[in-house]
């Protein structure tokens, strides 16, 4: 089976645009994927657009790729649409590789994009509505709420203000890991802080201002534990990157020295497990597909970019990956050995909390961060030495877990 690379990514900054539409941001993506690669839109074989929220934004259904991608010269190839919640992106980057691996072609666009920002409030939180079992969704609102049972909410720890349903779905399973393994509030500031700080030297992030520990728990809150800075804003933003196989890096006569090995590229859904049962939590396991694929284990991995739409999920995905025990994620972040310089400098760029989290295009936005991080190309916020890159991406939520999950690994 053929070996795939990333030969050029794109993306534009994240944030709020109100002048700047999908297709702008789309153009603006894939015209930067294209340029890094030195690669012209005629030869793109294949593409892969994913969005989760235009539809419901705008009423675009059906064929968003085909528009978005049609007016800077993409067409006449196959364009697959993809949706998959907050993994959307991710699991378009590896229907890409996968069109590449079973020999359809030799260069292949995988691009995200995401217009949330909205100044009809409810419209905008609502988008998120649909990201679980609309048929019982009182039940599953109660089943989260359970997950925390006999963990204390101080007074004021909820804002009167709109928020993202997800953001209770995040503190259901914050409460669970306080209650199982004794996670404190601190811990996950700690993780929130850290990405604030990364996110001063990327120049693509939402937000760019460092915080203290003690200023994100000073914080508005939004539900407990969670305040503002922990949690992930709504924006707008796209990313794109070309993959080739090794052959169309020959046959195309591009640089192989810029190019970054697809090491693994897994992708799982979610299944019925007790909530305790973090072993079998669905990004344990493709972690674990995708060490096995890649030929290394998490000891070997350099630097990552992790789903942190909260803190909370940063602490639990670093256990699922591997990088510290089940129940040591909060310690390990408050101690640093997740920040840039520590023992595994988790999310760079600034994570989801600060780069920003259009939620199409997230997962590909990790890709662009690691690619820039294993070419040595990150300036300030450079891990020293990067040789192995992994991002997780989950999306949706199913029973007590993500509904979807990509693990994707990258190296030299």
């Amino acid at each position: 089976m053929q070996d795939i690379y990333i030969v050029g990514v794109g993306m534009t900054p994240f944030g709020k645009f109100r002048d700047k539409t999908i297709k702008d941001m789309t153009g603006e993506a894939v015209a930067a994927a294209l340029s890094d690669a030195r690669v012209t839109a005629d030869r793109i074989d294949g593409a892969f657009f994913s969005n989760a929220v235009q539809g419901h934004m705008e009423g675009q259904h059906m064929i968003r790729g085909e528009i978005a991608l049609r007016e800077m010269g993409i067409q006449g190839i196959p364009v697959v649409n993809v949706e998959n919640a907050c993994a959307s992106a991710s699991t378009g980057f590896k229907l890409a590789v996968d069109f590449l691996k079973a020999s359809n072609g030799d260069c292949c666009l995988a691009v995200g994009a995401e217009k949330m920002y909205s100044d009809d409030r409810a419209l905008m939180f609502s988008a998120f509505d649909s990201g679980w079992d609309v048929s019982n969704s009182e039940e599953v609102a109660q089943r989260l709420a359970d997950l925390g049972a006999g963990v204390e909410e101080p007074e004021g720890s909820k804002s009167p203000k709109p928020y993202s349903v997800f953001m209770d779905v995040y503190a259901g399973f914050a409460r669970l890991h306080m209650k199982t393994f004794g996670t404190t509030q601190e811990q996950f500031a700690a993780v929130a802080a850290k990405n604030h700080a990364h996110s001063v030297h990327n120049p693509l992030a939402q937000y760019r201002e460092a915080m203290s520990v003690d200023q994100v728990l000073a914080a508005p809150p939004i539900t407990y534990p969670l305040t503002l800075p922990m949690c992930a804003p709504i924006s707008d933003g796209a990313a794109a990157a070309v993959l080739c196989t090794g052959e169309g890096i020959k046959r195309l006569g591009l640089d192989p020295a810029r190019a970054i090995k697809v090491k693994a590229a897994i992708l799982r859904s979610g299944t019925d497990r007790p909530p305790e049962d973090y072993k079998n939590h669905l990004t344990r396991l493709a972690a674990l597909e995708a060490y096995e694929q890649a030929g290394i284990g998490p000891e070997d991995i350099s630097v990552a970019e992790v789903h942190d739409a909260t803190a909370v999920g940063e602490v639990i995905q670093i256990e699922n990956l591997g990088f510290v025990e089940f129940g040591e994620g909060g310690p390990a972040s408050l101690r640093g050995e997740t920040k840039i310089g520590g023992r595994i400098p988790v999310n760079p760029s600034g994570g989801l909390e600060s780069k920003g989290h259009p939620v199409g295009a997230t997962g590909i936005g990790q890709v662009f961060e690691l690619v820039t991080q294993l070419r040595g190309e990150a300036g300030a916020r450079q891990v020293e030495g990067a040789k192995n890159a992994i991002a997780e991406n989950g999306g949706g939520l199913h029973g007590v877990e993500e509904a979807a999950a990509c693990v994707t690994i990258l190296g030299r």
